[in-house]
């Protein structure tokens, strides 16, 4: 099978990984990269992906498909759409499925409350980040959009169901611990170190889980199965499921 020509819009957190994984990838590739404070205001975010999506749909190249290393990510991916591309997403709940390698893994560490601030050597490395903030500072994402979404879609009631379901509130102690996910093949020099230090000095107990670069390899091979990937067809729009299997899919409308 020839090389696939793709073009892939990534979170700056995540550069050393596509970088390592690009070099080993036979596709060739077109990667640009946004800058990881726009995490914080999904809405922003959202406008900024699809201008690059339009941006790049535009140009004289004409890609095989769009990658998009995201995951929903505050519901920042829901909506996107391209003209006359393929869109792939990975079936992600946020940026840590991605560093962790399937959302198998992130469900075993984050299913009792997906919100749990983490940290990576991106996010050291890419901001004054110590932990995944919100615009306010806080370790939790803002449930906003998400919410409003999930009204729009389910009711009322049913809203406050899932949101009490995917969002539980914080166990006790919960907000004592600090996770850090360390990549071996791509670990920043210093950052786990500087880490352990701001997590001690914040007397949060850190605990390191190792990272796993098989998401975002299979993303630039073009290993894009569907249960792992979302495929949007041209014309047809990201929308979220809000569940631990499917999380995303395509609406034609």
């Amino acid at each position: 099978m020839p090389p696939q020509r793709l073009r892939v819009i990534a979170c700056n957190l995540f550069w050393r990984e596509l970088c390592w994984c690009a070099a080993r990838t036979p596709n060739l590739l077109d990667i640009e990269f946004v800058e990881l404070g726009e995490h914080a205001q999904p809405n922003r975010l959202r406008e900024r992906l699809q201008e690059r999506i339009t941006a790049a749909e535009n140009e004289d190249k004409a890609y095989d498909a769009i990658l998009l290393a995201f995951g929903l990510c505050g519901n920042a991916t829901v909506g996107l759409r391209s003209a006359r591309t393929p869109l792939i997403l990975p079936r992600a709940h946020d940026c840590a499925t991605l560093l962790l390698g399937s959302r198998e893994i992130f469900r075993k560490h984050f299913a009792d409350n997906p919100s749990r601030g983490f940290s990576s050597s991106g996010y050291m490395e890419r901001g004054d980040y110590f932990l995944r903030t919100d615009e306010a500072g806080g370790t939790r994402v803002q449930p906003g959009d998400e919410y409003a979404a999930y009204v729009a879609q389910y009711g009322e009631e049913n809203a406050r169901y899932l949101m009490e379901t995917l969002n539980p509130a914080h166990a006790a102690g919960d907000d004592t611990s600090a996770i850090f996910i360390e990549i071996p093949e791509t670990r920043g020099a210093g950052a786990l170190e500087r880490f352990l230090e701001k997590a001690q000095a914040a007397g949060k107990t850190a605990l390191v889980l190792p990272g796993n670069l098989r998401l975002i390899r299979m993303l630039l091979d073009g290993e894009w199965p569907e249960a792992e990937f979302l495929t949007a067809p041209a014309g047809q729009a990201i929308a979220g499921v809000y569940d631990w299997d499917r999380i995303v899919k395509a609406n034609a409308s």
